[in-house]
This record gives C-alpha cells, structure tokens and sequence, in this order.
C-alpha cells in the first residue's frame, strides 16, 4: 500500500464515449431537469397558495416535491457538467460527499410515501377520527422524522467508506458516484461496508416499504368494502397515483442495491439508475398532477387568474 499511489480523483465512463452522443444526452438531460425543477416547484406553489390543497395530504406531497428537487439535484448538475466539459471526473471528497446526500433525499423520499400511505389510510379506514390523527403538529413529526431517518442512514453508510482506500483503479463504471461502484475499486476489504448496506438497506428500505404495504393492504380491504362502483372508484383513484410512483421508485432501488455485483450488468445498471435518480422525480409531479383533480382545478384557477390579470 505504502509504494502505491492514493487515489484522490475518479473517472466516470459515462452514458458515452462519443462527442456527438454526449451533447444529445446533455440536452436531453437538461430538459429533464428543467422539467423536474419546474414540475416540482409548481406542485410546492400550488400547495402553498391554493386554500383548498391545505389538508395533510398535499402537505406530504409538497414536501414529496421538494425531496425530488433536491434528489434530482444531487446527480443531474454534475453529470450535465462532466457531459459538456467532456471531462468525466470527480474529487475522493466530491463522490463522498454526492453518496452521502443521495442517501440522504433517498430515504427521505422513502419515508415520506411511507407517511403519504399513513395519511390514505386514515382517510379511507377511519374517516370519522382523521383530523384528529392526522393534526399540523403529527404531519410535520412524520416529516421531520422522514428526514431524520435520510441522515441516519446517509451516515451509517458513509462514516465506514471514509476509512476505504484506493489505489489502484480509479474509473467508475458509471455516470455519478454510487456506493456499490465506489466499493469495487477499493483496496481496502469491503466486506462491512457491503453488510453494512445490505442492514441499511432492509432497515430503512424494508421497514418503510413494509409499512407502506401494510397501509394499502388494509386500503385496499376497505376500498373492497365500498358496495357502490363509483365510491370504489373514487377511492382508488386518490391512492392509484401513490402507488405508481411507490411502485416506480422501489422496483428499481432494490435492483440496483440488493442485487449481487456483477460486470455483466453494468450497463442495465445505469439504466435502472437512470430511473429511478432522473426520471422518477420528473414523473411524480406529472403523475401526481394527472391523476389528482384537485390539483389540476387548483392550476387551472391560479393560470386563469394569472390570465386573467394581464
């Protein structure tokens, strides 16, 4: 270890090696982040502004919205670079620093669907109690706690990888920093960190997913219940968005995490990353807005004002 040379930058392989391929996939990038922040931004105005969205569950889904500006942010911005510059890389402490706050706005986002499911199922299971379950002082707890959860796990994951060495290899089979990757070029045994995340993974992931699950399970029960097709319908229709972008983001979290490392996936590796990293946080406003008619009623009001006074 002594005689060889510590590793201080790593190189990213990228979605290509072309010049032409990469400025097409920076301006297809560049849109999908323009998207993602404008989507997202004006779920968070609406929101806030409309009277009729100030009930718990718009106040989780602009909270959801924020989540996804910033998760997006972690990534989008450094890839868009490294893709103009044609300079692929990124510092020990830059690729660091980008796992840790993407561990941190992902088990976020996690547990505030988690809380999201909550808050359906209280509406649909026991209507008559839900202002007084769900008050302004339990739905910030949850939020605040959703965040909490994000940094807990951000560091459990992190603090172990401050100890890896690297010095030998120093090309990430990536376009952005990920711990499965990083570990793979240490030096140094990884044996804990990959536990370490394999426990992570079950705790935080599997515990909010299994207490989503368990909230649709009994919605689901009670949505049966309903003897008229169109109470059926108008039930479903509240969580059916909910669970398209659960359904989005754990289907793919999961591949990418507790799959066993293999070369042979790398490239299906990106595109799963893709998804779930880029895509998701653009899809959830849009899905969210399609689905819900009080929010496409409350941007037709605000657009129709702003119309209307010019």
């Amino acid at each position: 270890m002594e005689n060889q040379t510590v590793i201080t930058e790593f190189i990213f392989t990228g979605l290509s090696s072309d010049p032409l391929i990469q400025l097409l996939l920076f301006l297809m990038f560049l849109i999908i982040f323009l998207v993602t922040l404008s989507g997202n931004a004006a779920i968070m105005v609406v929101t806030r502004i409309d009277s009729s969205l100030q009930t718990p569950m718009f106040f989780f889904l602009s909270h959801l919205a924020f989540v996804d500006i910033c998760y997006s942010s972690v990534t989008v911005p450094k890839m868009l670079g490294n893709l103009i510059t044609m300079q692929k890389t990124i510092s020990r402490e830059g690729c660091i620093a980008q796992i840790f706050f993407f561990f941190q706005v992902a088990c976020s986002e996690v547990f505030i669907l988690s809380a999201m499911a909550y808050d359906r199922y209280v509406a649909i299971c026991d209507p008559l109690h839900y202002t007084t379950i769900m008050k302004k002082v339990t739905c910030r707890q949850l939020v605040a706690g959703a965040w909490a959860m994000g940094f807990l796990d951000a560091l459990v994951n992190v603090l172990p990888s401050l100890n890896l060495h690297f010095c030998m290899n120093n090309t990430i089979s990536h376009y952005t920093c990920e711990l499965p990757s990083l570990l793979m070029l240490s030096c140094t045994q990884t044996i804990t960190n990959f536990i370490v995340l394999l426990i992570s993974a079950f705790i935080f992931g599997g515990s909010s997913f299994f207490f989503t699950l368990i909230s649709y399970i009994y919605i689901i029960a009670s949505i049966l219940k309903i003897r008229s097709s169109e109470g059926r319908r108008k039930a479903f229709s509240t969580c059916s968005s909910h669970l398209i972008v659960v359904g989005l983001f754990y289907i793919a979290a999961f591949f990418r995490y507790l799959k066993p490392s293999s070369g042979s996936l790398i490239d299906l590796d990106k595109v799963v990353s893709i998804q779930y990293s880029i895509l998701t946080p653009m899809l959830n406003p849009i899905i969210y807005s399609l689905k819900n008619n009080d929010i496409k009623k409350a941007l037709a009001r605000i657009f129709g004002k702003y119309k209307f006074l010019r």
